[in-house]
Parts: C-alpha cells; sequence; structure tokens
C-alpha cells in the first residue's frame, strides 16, 4: 500500500495562506454581509423597541433608538383584556393541521405525476399548474359557497380545507422527485417492493429538504393568512392570530405599545420553524430546479 506524502514546501505555502491575514476583497464582502443583516434586522429591532414603549413616549418626536421607559405590561395588557391565548391556539391548529395534510397530499401527487406513467399525466400537471396564474379574489365566493353547503362557517375546518391542495407545493415535489434516480426505484421493484412501499422506503428517506421546504413555505403561509380566515370565522373567540391583532387595532387606537407586542409574539413561532427546518431549506430549493 503506497501513502502520499505532501511536499514540505507546499505545506509551508499551506500554514503560511492560513496565517496571512484576510484580503481587502474578503474583508469588504464581511463588511458587506453585516450592513445587509443590520438593514434586515432593523424593522424586527424597531418592533421590540415600540412594543415597550408608552403612548407618551411615541408622540414626542424625533424617537429615540433606546427606550427610556421599559413598558413590559404592554405584553401582559392584552392577554388579560382579549382571548389573545384562544386566537393563538386557533392559529397553531389550522398551522400544524394544514401543513401535516398539505404536505402528505403534495408528497403523494408529486411522487405520482413524477414517476408514474398514467394516460392524461402531463395534460393534467398542466392544468393543475395553470391554477397559479388565477387570482385568490376569483375563486373566493365558489369557496366560500362550499363551505356554506358543508355547514363549515365558522369554523377552523372550513379555513382548512379549502387550503389542502397547492399547487406551487406539488410542482416543487414533483420537480424534487424528477431529480431521483430511476434506477433506484427499479431496484426496489426488482426487490418486490410495490409502489407504496418503494415510496415509504427508497423515495422517502431521500426527501427531508422538500419537506423541509413544505413545512416552511405551508406554515407561513397559513399563520399569516387574514383574508380567508376573515371572511369565514364570523365569532371574536374563532379569530386567528392576524384576524386578532386587526381587532386589536380597532381597540387600542394610537397606543402601538401592545400592538406591536402582540405582533412580535405572533411571529415567534414562524421564526422557530424556519430556525428549525432552515438547514434543508437551501438544498431543497436548489434540488427543485435540477430538472
Amino acid at each position: 500500500m503506497t501513502t502520499v506524502t505532501t511536499p514540505p514546501a507546499r505545506v509551508a505555502d499551506q500554514e503560511q495562506a492560513e496565517q496571512r491575514p484576510p484580503s481587502r476583497s474578503r474583508r469588504l464582502r464581511v463588511v458587506v454581509a453585516v450592513v445587509g443583516v443590520l438593514i434586515l434586522m432593523f424593522p424586527i429591532y424597531w418592533m421590540l423597541r415600540v412594543s415597550v414603549a408608552g403612548t407618551d413616549e411615541l408622540s414626542s418626536l424625533p424617537v429615540s433608538l433606546w427606550p427610556s421607559d421599559w413598558r413590559l405590561g404592554n405584553y401582559v395588557e392584552p392577554w388579560a383584556q382579549y382571548p389573545f391565548l384562544r386566537w393563538l391556539g386557533n392559529s397553531v391548529v389550522i398551522a400544524v393541521v394544514s401543513v401535516v395534510a398539505t404536505v402528505f397530499i403534495n408528497l403523494c401527487a408529486g411522487y405520482a405525476f413524477a414517476k408514474l406513467r398514467f394516460p392524461g399525466r402531463d395534460l393534467l400537471f398542466l392544468l393543475i399548474i395553470s391554477t397559479l396564474m388565477v387570482p385568490i379574489q376569483v375563486i373566493m365566493v365558489p369557496q366560500f359557497q362550499l363551505v356554506i353547503d358543508l355547514n363549515l362557517v365558522n369554523s377552523l375546518g372550513g379555513v382548512i380545507l379549502p387550503r389542502l391542495a397547492e399547487a406551487f407545493g406539488l410542482f416543487m415535489a414533483r420537480q424534487f422527485f424528477l431529480s431521483i434516480p430511476d434506477e433506484l426505484l427499479e431496484a426496489a421493484r426488482c426487490d418486490g417492493a410495490g409502489h407504496l412501499r418503494t415510496f415509504r422506503s427508497v423515495v422517502l428517506p431521500l426527501s427531508g429538504p422538500l419537506v423541509a421546504v413544505l413545512v416552511i413555505f405551508t406554515f407561513m403561509w397559513r399563520w399569516n393568512e387574514f383574508v380567508w380566515p376573515l371572511i369565514v370565522l364570523t365569532d371574536s373567540d374563532s379569530y386567528t392570530l392576524p384576524v386578532g391583532l386587526q381587532f386589536l387595532i380597532q381597540q387600542f387606537s394610537n397606543d402601538f405599545g401592545p400592538l406591536l407586542a402582540m405582533s412580535f409574539l405572533s411571529i415567534l413561532p414562524m421564526l422557530a420553524v424556519f430556525a428549525i427546518f432552515q438547514r434543508y431549506f437551501v438544498e431543497g430549493i436548489a434540488r427543485t430546479g435540477i430538472r
């Protein structure tokens, strides 16, 4: 067995390169990246800053970047006066159920359109994708009529059901599954595996990046959705967080502290979901565009 040794001169050059101070272009990239992060994070900081401020402090201009009086009661008063916890629970139920059902449907449909052969497959896929060009406002009336016929008005099911199947998620799933070699599926079939077992044992273990992307997008859309829950939900106890925050705007008027405090709390679950799945996010986005 032969071993490859690195010449001493090359080792010395590598050590000198590691000890060499960073170049001007690298320092410039770091500075630009830091400035970009500060600019992007400033709205979140300003939300936090205003959330602990009082009305008197915000009425005097200019408003300082650092609060002079920390009013932490802004995070407590809305909880005591309004069913904020119930709104939070409604949003969690809608988002979690929608994520589980939508991801499952998109994975199954994407696999079928990518790897199975059946008559009219391409035409049916084209028709489904064409629905992305239809404005959501056009189909709201028939969707609401469907909710009325199913007796789901003012229920969480009425918010969840019409949004379970997403053409965008199906498109991403199909593009991702197209990048999986057909040889893997053929090997599973040679071992006696059917379509269901092949999907469960071969395809799903390779679909971590795709699942992460679908979870992030679906959770973000369902968590921030405002118009459809506003139409379907008529009782204040059934409101979701975005609808409840709009209700709080009418109650607190110019007192922006409690409003921004509740708004900041409402984005924390979305930040947590992104932090959990972000390691797979870029890979999933990249692999959906391979073919």
